[in-house]
């Protein structure tokens, strides 16, 4: 780099490289051929990953950084392609995903003039601002070092979320002059400081409760050794819906699945909510409704949260400001040895853990394959949802071990993100199990992606529950509208064929020893394979009774 010389894409990658970033999901397109000549160039640093479509590329990165904890950069054209990729970025708004896209613009000279350049929209800074915790623009090489930094340190900072930087075409292109010095990564904003007051208000609740719960969130995924020394301390179970899933395994005795919790909540005095919004406690079981006039939230609720905006939206009892580790160290550290004045619980969560399984159970024919699953998939494996039965069955029908093992989407809900975030787990995960569960309607928004995994042999075990529609969509159909049926009902090609088409080993079964045989033989290839399990719509056992139980305590 003599005399800082280089091209716009080529400063952007190297101060992306600088953050320890070694893999870049995405396309190419004509906007972004520097940067993609620059990834050829540095190729024994990083790897590039592709997709076939924009929105599969911005899912790879989304899977990559929710199973690793790292961020998850990708690049797509402007315009339509940022558009394409728009729902995986609302996803990971929504699940606090550290992911970076870096995208182009039309040439400066046409920039803000509404000339139908090629790509070109009224303001793609602004929708991208709308979605995103933060994005800018680099007008010169030479700013994007500084830019990259600053996304980095908005995406990893507080509560995490995606970030966007654009670049024009010519200026991504054009050569530049960088600061020799100009490559060093970014420094995170530090974490709220543990406040005493708040931890003792904390303590003082917990020293008067006889049945405190832990309720744990996506945030508290790296305190996994905190939270359980909290709960062995108090004798508490701690539940998880859907991010949080693992922290406090599912193995060990204090660790219960939605279902478990539901049971333990009549009697549950104090809540201690840790990186969580508490989307079971005051959306699915006591009902939003019934908080609109309440200044804070039944029983009494301790939040260890990052985030000063998450006190406002639901009010605490004792509010703790605090990265989730932090927090609960501070909180075991006022606590002491003597713990609190709860009393042995141990034996009740064990019954409620029993009377859960149970009732998932019962839940079938998934719950049947989602046990088959488990039995395949070692303890340190990754299963990654979807929005069909199987994946909503799975958030409390298939236990989780592990940190970040259980991959979902969240609150967005979106359909068709399993099979591309697999791939991004995967990528993140080379040497561990991968499974993507989904169903015939979701894995149809990005089959194509077989030839991405098939071409860079990412090995994916992907198993299609093919029940011939959208399969929530028709029941509710059938439910609330006096049976009329529209758009939920499914054509589907021949699954097997279609993946042997793009040389991905494919295997069918309909029942659930079928499936871990053939699971066991998918994972034993190292290389992509598909099942597709056959199952009847009209037998399948709805999850949602489990999911949404009538609100109350």
């Amino acid at each position: 780099m003599k005399n800082g010389k280089m091209s716009g894409g080529e400063a952007m990658l190297r101060a992306v490289l600088a953050n320890g970033v070694d893999t870049v999901f995405g396309l190419p397109g004509v906007q972004t051929y520097p940067l993609y000549d620059a990834l050829k160039r540095h190729e024994n640093q990083v790897r590039s990953v592709h997709a076939r479509h924009e929105l599969s590329a911005a899912y790879m990165a989304y899977g990559y950084a929710k199973s690793s904890g790292r961020p998850g950069v990708f690049s797509v054209v402007p315009g339509p392609g940022m558009l394409n990729a728009s729902g995986a970025l609302c996803t990971a708004w929504g699940a606090n995903a550290p992911v970076m896209l870096l995208t182009g613009q039309v040439p400066s000279e046409y920039f803000g003039r509404g000339r139908g350049h090629l790509h070109e929209l009224p303001d793609q800074l602004a929708t991208l601002r709308s979605i995103v915790k933060w994005a800018g623009r680099a007008q010169t090489a030479g700013e994007a070092p500084g830019l990259v930094n600053e996304a980095f340190r908005h995406m990893l900072s507080g509560r995490q979320g995606p970030v966007a930087l654009e670049m024009c075409w010519d200026v991504m292109a054009g050569e530049g002059t960088v600061p020799a010095d100009g490559f060093s990564p970014a420094s995170p904003d530090a974490p709220p400081e543990v406040d005493g007051d708040q931890i003792a208000a904390a303590a003082a609740i917990l020293a008067e409760a006889r049945a405190p719960m832990i309720m744990v969130g996506g945030g508290a995924q790296h305190a996994a050794a905190e939270v359980l020394e909290l709960a062995e301390l108090l004798g508490a179970p701690v539940a998880s819906f859907r991010a949080g899933r693992g922290i406090v395994s599912e193995g060990h005795e204090l660790g219960i699945n939605c279902v478990a919790a539901h049971d333990l909540w009549g009697e549950t005095d104090a809540l201690i909510a840790i990186g969580s919004r508490c989307e079971l406690q005051y959306m699915r079981w006591t009902g939003m409704m019934r908080l609109v006039d309440r200044p804070q939230a039944p029983p009494h609720l301790i939040r260890i949260d990052i985030d000063p905006a998450e006190m406002t939206r639901l009010k605490a009892h004792a509010p703790v400001l605090a990265d989730a580790a932090a927090g609960t160290k501070a909180l075991i550290a006022r606590l002491g040895a003597k713990g609190t004045g709860a009393t042995e619980r141990r034996d009740r969560i064990a019954e409620a853990k029993r009377a859960a399984a149970a009732k998932a159970a019962e839940i079938q024919p998934h719950a049947g394959y989602l046990a088959a699953i488990r039995d395949v998939l070692p303890d340190d494996g990754f299963l990654v949802e979807e929005i069909c039965q199987a994946g909503f069955t799975s958030l409390f029908a298939f236990p989780v071990y592990r940190p970040r093992s259980f991959v979902t989407g969240g609150f967005q809900g979106a359909l068709g993100f399993g099979f591309p975030a697999a791939l991004g787990v995967k990528t993140a995960h080379p040497e561990k199990a991968v499974v993507s569960i989904t169903g015939d309607g979701g894995f149809l928004f990005s089959a194509g992606e077989l030839a991405s995994a098939a071409q860079q042999n990412i090995a994916v075990v992907t198993v299609l529950f093919n029940n011939g529609a959208f399969g929530n969509v028709r029941r509710d159909q059938q439910r609330l509208y006096d049976g009329r049926v529209i758009g939920s009902d499914l054509a589907n090609p021949d699954f097997l064929k279609l993946a042997e088409s793009f040389g991905v080993a494919a295997m069918r079964t309909d029942t659930p020893e079928g499936l871990k045989g053939a699971l066991e033989k998918a994972l034993a290839l190292n290389a992509p394979a598909l099942i597709e399990v056959k199952v009847d719509g009209e037998k399948e056992c709805s999850p949602w009774p489990l999911l949404m139980p009538a609100p109350g305590r």
